[in-house]
């Protein structure tokens, strides 16, 4: 008896509840507050620079202004950076929609404060986007669900994308916020256009929005553009319309062609970055016998002497952009040649899964802190404010890779061969 008014007052409880808050509207406001207490009350948190900024802050007007910031790499957050007073004749490293974001934030921020640039506007432009996909999103999934379903649904993704170690890249000039939230427009567009939720032009173009910036935002996310168009070609058929399916098409055609453009950009300096690591930090990691294992890749076994070195040491043994490396080091092995080792050598290839499978779900880099350096002085020291899934998640399986598909591990294992990531300095493990 006591169990079903126990019932009868949750329903009604559900009830009132869905007259004024839906899910989606539960989610969203939920993350929202959270996010903004975790990043905009003190003590402020967001992430130390591991020295990536320079790439993406002097071609977009800004600058160092912090006279102590060599003492800031790694270990703390610095929420305030110059903004340039006379012309700029940086160039920009490299091409990413990411600077689309910076200087809309410096431009705001120059209402306010034309010499002194506050990241945390970054982080209030991010935070609305965030909100507005987390609203999607659950929106996505909950809709024609029953409600005491739908709010379940609220809460599970309320713990997810409220999770700090997310959050605390929108204070910070690292492109894993844009993709993220791209991530979840592309996903929440998607569901939403092939369930006929809202304007399905309104959703087509949230999907070819977000999938542009997803793609152009890094190096590496040059194949998303060509995978979104492939699997995008359902779209086409969600409405009979003429006009409604040449635009669908015009717009996947678009993707792939971004994507492409994406890859012809790459800096030859990010190339190399990530074919001396594939080789140093992967094919010779794991062998038994390096000096034979570059032997079979036709490369002179003295280079064995590189095996577990990173491309941003301060002192080498030889210098990793110099023509005898390049003569006789990278052009010797590529893509296909390292897919065609790890299919020849399925054990060294087993040792590799394990340690991917260890590291799938590290988000936040350990060596990076969260807290400026007025706050706490313990170097690199990380804010947990709500729940850190992401750290309970590296508990979880798969911890080896018996559960993971060798094809799909092997694509990318070889991946920065033709997406390659920007390396960053003290972020590599063992």
């Amino acid at each position: 008896m006591a169990k079903a008014r126990l019932i009868d007052r949750l329903g009604f409880g559900m009830t009132v509840l869905g007259r004024y808050v839906s899910p989606p509207l539960l989610a969203a406001s939920l993350v929202l507050v959270i996010t903004a207490i975790a990043l905009f009350v003190p003590p402020y948190i967001g992430m130390a620079d591991n020295g990536d900024y320079f790439r993406v802050l002097y071609s977009n007007g800004l600058y160092f202004n912090n006279p102590d910031y060599d003492s800031l790499y790694l270990g703390f957050f610095n929420k305030q950076f110059g903004i340039f007073q006379y012309f700029n004749e940086n160039g920009a490293t490299l091409t990413s929609s990411q600077s689309l974001l910076i200087r809309l934030s410096v431009w705001i921020n120059q209402w306010f404060d034309r010499q002194v640039f506050d990241i945390r506007v970054q982080g209030a432009l991010l935070t609305v986007l965030y909100t507005v996909a987390v609203y999607l999103f659950v929106e996505a999934l909950t809709w024609k669900m029953k409600p005491k379903y739908g709010y379940a649904v609220a809460i599970l993704a309320v713990f997810l994308f409220g999770d700090t170690a997310y959050t605390a890249f929108f204070n910070s000039f690292f492109s894993e916020s844009m993709v993220w939230i791209m991530l979840i427009y592309l996903f929440a567009s998607g569901l939403l256009l092939f369930r006929k939720r809202y304007s399905d032009y309104a959703m087509l173009a949230v999907f070819f929005v977000s999938g542009l910036l997803l793609t152009t935002s890094k190096q590496q996310n040059a194949p998303v553009g060509i995978i979104v168009a492939v699997m995008g070609i359902v779209f086409i058929f969600v409405r009979k319309q003429r006009t409604f399916r040449v635009m669908t098409a015009s717009a996947l055609a678009f993707l792939m062609l971004a994507g492409i453009a994406t890859y012809v950009l790459i800096p030859k300096e990010f190339v190399n970055i990530n074919q001396y690591h594939a080789m140093t930090r992967g094919v010779l990691m794991q062998s038994e016998d390096p000096e034979a294992t570059l032997k079979s890749f036709g490369i002179n076994r003295q280079y064995a002497i590189l095996n577990e070195s990173i491309y941003y040491e301060p002192y080498t043994t030889v210098d990793v952009n110099s023509k005898i490396l390049e003569d006789n080091f990278y052009n010797h092995y590529g893509f296909v040649s390292i897919l065609a080792y790890y299919v020849t050598h399925p054990g060294q290839a087993g040792k590799m899964m394990d340690l991917a499978a260890k590291n799938a779900f590290t988000i936040r880099p350990p060596a990076m802190g969260n807290y400026e350096k007025s706050v706490e002085n313990r170097l690199g020291r990380k804010r947990r404010f709500f729940p850190d899934t992401v750290s309970r998640k590296r508990h979880l399986p798969p911890r080896r890779s018996a559960s993971s598909s060798y094809g799909c591990w092997s694509l990318r294992a070889c991946m920065p061969l033709i997406s390659p990531r920007p390396s960053r300095p003290g972020m590599y493990g063992a």
